[in-house]
């Protein structure tokens, strides 16, 4: 494996972590910006819209630009966005610099796994992306942990500085070590690949992943409070517990991967279903500090358990658009890392407590299960999807060298889960 493709990986490592970090800091920046938790949380929102604008945007805008050129801008962005932050004087810079850090972040994805791709012989390209991939499920397990430390010890602006050191850190290592990619003859059919969207089964797997990750992502974004207030831990505990959500998603991702492609829709009802459970339990229980840090550890599992099989969902019925296919899911997932922390902060605005976010997102997996149910209706009655992709193959568009849906867990699947742990 070409050290650049860990390269690759650990600059996700910084992308991953300033993501994800604020699940842990949303106390001490709501008291050094004088706004509320709820307010604080719409941080996490900022980063999840600029990701879900800026994948498919910039996976159109850089297709023909050097490959090595354009990561070097975006980490380079990226990088200035963690400082932006750190230096913020009031909320609205602070949220300002989300944004523009989530959108390098999604078109770094979009290019990174191309990249990852073109380095390694065909018969590694799994294995390149599962380094990349490797890089967010580490953010998750020391990443975020290690940025609710700092910020517990040396203040939330600290955890900013880290990720902007990462960031330059991963600078040095693609200017370095990143070879000269020559861009793909064959230049994307944008017009074709948009014709993807006529089909309801692409629609329902975007829906599927944005309530499936929007749930668990409405009681995670505000674990922290949870704990500390509901709960009763000391705050030195949170670092801990968000680790252990981190070692629940690296557990929870390694069997999904596993078994996503002979049993998909066993997977995503499974999973789904177990996130359910888990999330009625933690707002039942929520005041138990024994149940609260077990809970916290099951959802990454079952969350991210779920994660491969969404991903090979969309990828198998949106074939047709190698292009748009990854940055959609990605799209996807930041929808749900969206709609999530708003509707655990509405809730709280509601005086319903830290707790009740657990419940708002039991009832988003619920209708993420509702929406399975109806694509495996569609399925089993002859409508799998893909209906775009046959078409184009009618018209010729394999016999000029384009190849069908990829496979599920193939690295074309893996290139596309740039949001998940």
């Amino acid at each position: 494996m070409p050290l650049a493709v860990y390269i690759l990986g650990l600059s996700v490592f910084a992308l991953g972590t300033s993501e994800f970090m604020l699940s842990g800091l949303l106390p001490p920046i709501a008291d050094d910006m004088n706004v509320s938790i709820p307010q604080a949380g719409l941080l996490i929102s900022a980063f999840a819209i600029g990701m879900v604008v800026g994948a498919p945007l910039l996976a159109v805008a850089t297709l023909r630009l050097p490959r090595r050129t354009t990561l070097i801008a975006l980490i380079s962005v990226f990088g200035l966005g963690q400082v932006a932050g750190a230096l913020a004087p009031t909320y609205e810079v602070l949220f300002a610099s989300r944004v523009v850090s989530a959108l390098a972040c999604a078109g770094f994805w979009a290019v990174g796994a191309a990249v990852a791709i073109a380095m390694v012989p065909v018969n590694q390209r799994a294995r390149a992306m599962a380094v990349m991939i490797g890089g967010l499920s580490i953010a998750n397990v020391l990443g975020v942990p290690l940025g609710a430390f700092l910020g517990e010890h040396f203040g939330w602006r600290s955890a900013f500085w880290a990720v902007g050191v990462a960031s330059a850190v991963a600078l040095v290592g693609v200017v370095t070590r990143i070879p000269y990619i020559p861009l793909p003859e064959k230049k994307p059919q944008l017009r074709q690949e948009l014709a993807i969207y006529r089909d309801r089964q692409v629609w329902l797997a975007i829906v599927i992943t944005a309530l499936a990750a929007g749930g668990v992502f409405c009681a995670f974004s505000y674990l922290a409070p949870l704990l500390t207030d509901v709960a009763g831990l000391d705050s030195g505990w949170v670092p801990w517990i968000l680790g252990l959500f981190g070692v629940g998603a690296l557990i929870g991702t390694m069997i999904g991967g596993r078994v996503a492609d002979a049993h998909l829709f066993g997977v995503l009802l499974s999973g789904i279903t177990a996130s359910t459970v888990f999330l009625a339990a933690l707002a039942l229980f929520a005041s138990s500090q024994v149940a609260v840090v077990a809970l916290a550890f099951l959802l990454g599992l079952s969350a991210f358990f779920t994660a491969p099989a969404l991903n090979a969902r969309m990828f198998n019925v949106a074939g047709a658009a190698p292009t748009l296919a990854g940055a959609t899911t990605t799209a996807a997932f930041n929808l749900g890392n969206t709609s999530g922390p708003w509707l655990g902060g509405t809730v709280i605005d509601a005086d319903f407590g830290f707790a009740s976010t657990a419940w708002a997102g039991a009832a988003m997996t619920v209708l993420a299960l509702a929406a399975v149910a109806v694509a495996l209706r569609l399925q089993r009655g002859g409508d799998g999807g893909g209906l775009v992709r046959s078409r184009l193959i009618a018209k010729g568009g394999a016999a000029h060298g384009e190849r069908t849906a990829p496979v599920a867990g193939t690295a074309e699947c893996a290139a596309g889960s740039p949001t998940q742990p």
